[in-house]
């Protein structure tokens, strides 16, 4: 269209003879791609293997250089760099250039960041501010790129217009490619580096360059594999072997977790490193989706705390019941958790790109540093001889200072002094011209010692420089003093973590839960709950409890459930994978290690624990005693669908006192009174009951008196009976009483809802009993805070008075069931 309306404009002149040219397409397409790829490849995508920097970054840092941003000048806006890189180095958008600028601040990104960056630089999973809030400046590490430039180290060329000159490579004086790594897709190739540790690469470096024959297997003496800016771990080196080899290979990198006990109740995954390139919101996401659609089993919450404080935190938080470290290896095989990193070392060496060894990326980086540095040799002896040969004309002038003066003075003008001088002295022309610059201040006894001073120290280091530049083994120490000198000063500890890969298969999806063994749910005096190991504990030692003694234990299984049932006749649903463990040195009776049974259920104002029962629905079923006397046995018949349900109906003003899972009908039920009235029965005398029956009938009362334990025992074995006996108009907590333990067979059997038969007789000034307890021996006591305390020998007769305490004893216990009873027990004091 543009034609046709050019030609519309006015006829062509007559002598004007239309051209055209035909072209093969194909021929033009392939022309022009090629152009193309050079120009992506040479001017955008890969390093030069030399200084490690991409065209971009290295005018980047040059244009810094030259605007005077050093390390210990103040912050410029990022859009300043930007724009002094683009208007004269750089001829394109301005976004490349400030992605490579913030790439270069980076820390997660760089091993050694070569721009100092002050304001939102981004993270790995948020981009960065706009360049008109952020600030740079050069970091410490970018001057030992730029060391030197002004000495004709490396060579200049051109810019895009011409106006401007810039450095082909940087004179680096340090191994920058293989510390900092790179990445970029170019057209038909693409490269992507590794970051390593300065310290460990210029020790491979200098190994080099004192042995230029050195093998690979020495190198990586030195280098043993990448050390990512981030940490992490790296599975598998045999990858990364290969890559050292042949410039290609790949490895795993693994997030830096561990497990760790982050609530009371529940252990966790504490996630403090990421694999390269990986931020914690993409891990959170992936996670999040996991669990959702129910791919990843055994999460709780999962929980970013990371902060600038504390650096990198994620907290995954385990469900009761799950292995963590067979949840962790999940975690490995579906999030970003576990990443893999493909080396694919590609640069530029000579112009031409090519795949690099690790020997050819450090032998190529050597080459160029010999380089620099003897260029820089050359440059420097050239100064100072050049200064020499002032010196020497200024010594001439100062040792003949009369004369010198009088030629001048006799000069026509200053071309006619500079010849006299030549000729009547020997001198230059740069010696007389200069000797005609000098101001006569200069022309004093003291510039004539410092002059000799200044002579005697440009003669040696030229003659140094000169040892450098005709001794091949001299310039190579000098490199690599200078590269120890980097490592020294800016060298930092290795960050990941190598492992050669282990070869197992990782734990499968069914085996993250723990195993559904059977175990025993406790409680104990103190309201702590607990759970076993396995389903026979044994009793403490010589039958003594070292903190604390059980008032209801439970066979059930690992994944099961319990109910905690509660003075208003409720029962709760508790899982038992819930409960903690208790540890190998705190075998039952004792709960050390267990937890407050408010952790697991709620209780309203008034209301408190007394007692355990299963929920299997093949057992006999609870029993519950109330404080006016009812018994009731519930039928095991609960509801699926609920986690709190009442399992009896209480009249106005009763409590329950007791709940006890029935483990056979021929075992007793026992209630003891206030008025120190013991009644026990079968268990078969009393029918089971829905859960809204009230209960039936269990001990009569007799005035004001009330149950005051209630609970069951095995008739077949050994069991006792303790009681305390007290005053009704004491304050509580006041008065210890007297105590007294009884051979539980002492107490004769009666029939349900009798009074039952005198437990203990009351002494003067005791009316009631303020504690009592029926069980398998031996029988243990301990205080109100669960200490224990001595209990008085066991009495013959049932209904005789207590003996005085030493101690207040706050709750008795005794022997497990499913454990043997000690032949003989020795109170504690």
């Amino acid at each position: 269209m543009f034609d046709m309306a050019r030609r519309s404009t006015a006829p062509p002149p007559e002598d004007f003879e239309e051209r055209i040219v035909d072209i093969d397409v194909s021929s033009e397409m392939r022309t022009s791609f090629l152009e193309y790829a050079y120009s992506v490849i040479y001017q955008r995508a890969l390093p030069d293997a030399r200084d490690g920097l991409k065209p971009v970054q290295r005018r980047i840092l040059y244009s810094m250089s030259e605007m005077g941003l050093r390390p210990d000048r103040g912050h410029v806006k990022s859009s300043r760099v930007v724009g002094d890189v683009m208007g004269k180095l750089h001829p394109h958008g301005d976004s490349a250039i400030y992605d490579a600028l913030v790439r270069l601040a980076q820390p997660f990104s760089m091993r050694l960041p070569l721009v100092d960056g002050h304001g939102n630089f981004g993270s790995p999973d948020d981009l960065p501010a706009a360049m008109r809030y952020t600030e740079a400046r050069l970091a410490p590490a970018a001057m030992l790129m730029v060391e030197s430039i002004d000495e004709d180290t490396v060579d200049f060329k051109p810019n895009y217009d011409g106006q401007e000159t810039e450095p082909t490579v940087m004179p680096s004086a340090f191994p920058n490619l293989l510390v900092n790594g790179t990445t970029g897709i170019a057209v038909g190739m693409a490269t992507n580096m590794a970051p390593h540790n300065l310290t460990e690469v210029v020790a491979a470096a200098r190994h080099l360059i004192k042995k230029p024959a050195a093998t690979l297997d020495e190198l990586m003496k030195f280098v043993p594999g990448p050390d990512l800016p981030t940490g992490g771990t790296i599975i598998g080196l045999q990858g990364v072997r290969d890559a050292y080899e042949t410039g290609r290979g790949t490895f795993r990198m693994r997030a830096t977790c561990t497990v760790e006990q982050i609530t009371p109740r529940r252990k966790g995954i504490v996630v403090t490193e990421l694999p390269y390139n990986v931020g914690p919101e993409r891990v959170v996401t992936k996670i999040k989706e996991l669990v959702t659609s129910k791919k990843l089993q055994g999460i709780a919450d999962l929980k970013d705390l990371t902060d600038r404080h504390k650096g990198l935190r994620l907290v995954i938080e385990i469900k009761n019941g799950f292995i963590p470290e067979a949840v962790l290896e999940e975690l490995y095989r579906l999030t970003p958790m576990e990443e893999t990193f493909g080396i694919n070392n590609v640069a530029l060496v000579d112009g031409e790109p090519r795949t690099l060894g690790l020997r050819e990326l450090l032998q190529v980086y050597v080459n160029h540093r010999l380089e620099v540095v003897r260029r820089r040799s050359e440059f420097r002896r050239r100064k100072r001889e050049d200064r020499l040969h002032l010196v020497d004309g200024l010594i001439v002038a100062l040792l003949n200072i009369d004369e010198v003066i009088q030629v001048i003075r006799a000069s026509d003008d200053s071309a006619q002094a500079r010849e006299r001088l030549m000729s009547v002295f020997d001198l230059t022309e740069v010696q007389a011209s200069y000797i005609l610059d000098t101001p006569l201040r200069r022309l004093t006894r003291y510039d004539k010692l410092e002059l000799d001073r200044e002579k005697e120290t440009l003669t040696e280091e030229i003659a140094e420089l000169t040892a450098i530049l005709s001794s091949e083994t001299r310039l190579r120490q000098v490199v690599s003093g200078e590269l120890a000198e980097v490592s020294k000063k800016y060298g930092t500890p290795r960050r990941t973590e190598l492992r050669e890969a282990s070869g197992q298969t990782r734990t499968p999806v069914v085996s993250l839960q723990v195993a559904d063994d059977p175990c025993l749910a406790l409680l104990s005096s103190t309201g702590l709950l607990a759970r076993t190991a396995d389903a026979e504990p044994l009793a403490a030692e010589g039958g003594r409890s070292p903190h604390d003694v059980l008032v209801s234990a439970v066979r059930t299984s690992v994944r099961g459930e319990v109910g905690v049932v509660t003075s208003q006749g409720r029962l709760i649903r508790v899982q038992v994978v819930d409960l903690p463990t208790l540890p190998a040195s705190a075998a039952p009776p004792t709960l050390s290690g267990g937890h407050p049974v408010s952790e697991f259920v709620s209780l309203e104002p008034g209301e408190t624990v007394v007692g355990l029962g299963s929920l299997d629905p093949s057992g006999p079923g609870l029993a519950l005693g109330t404080a006016q006397g009812v018994i009731k046995r519930v039928v095991p018949e609960y509801p699926a669908n609920r986690d709190d349900f009442e399992v009896i109906t209480l009249k106005d003003g009763d409590t329950v006192v007791g709940a006890v899972e029935l483990e056979s009908e021929e075992h007793d039920v026992v209630f003891i009174t206030s008025e120190a009235q013991l009644l026990r029965f079968p268990a078969s005398l009393v029918r089971p009951q829905g859960r809204p029956a009230g209960g039936m009938a269990g001990v009569r009362l007799d005035g004001a008196a009330r149950v005051i334990w209630f609970g069951v025992v095995d008739p077949s074995r050994p069991a006792r009976v303790v009681t305390v006996a007290g005053s009704s108009t004491a304050l509580p907590g006041t008065q210890i009483g007297g105590g007294k333990v009884s051979d539980y067979a002492d107490f004769p059997a009666k029939g349900r809802a009798t009074g039952g038969v005198r437990a203990q007789r009351f002494l003067k000034g005791e009316d009631v009993l303020l504690l009592a307890w029926a069980g398998p021996a031996p029988a243990r006591a301990v205080s109100p805070v669960g200490k224990p305390v001595p209990l008085p020998e066991e009495l013959g007769r049932r209904d005789g008075s207590g003996v005085r305490l030493t101690h207040t004893i706050g709750a008795v216990g005794g022997a497990l069931a499913s454990a043997p009873a000690p032949a003989s027990a020795t109170p504690e004091g």
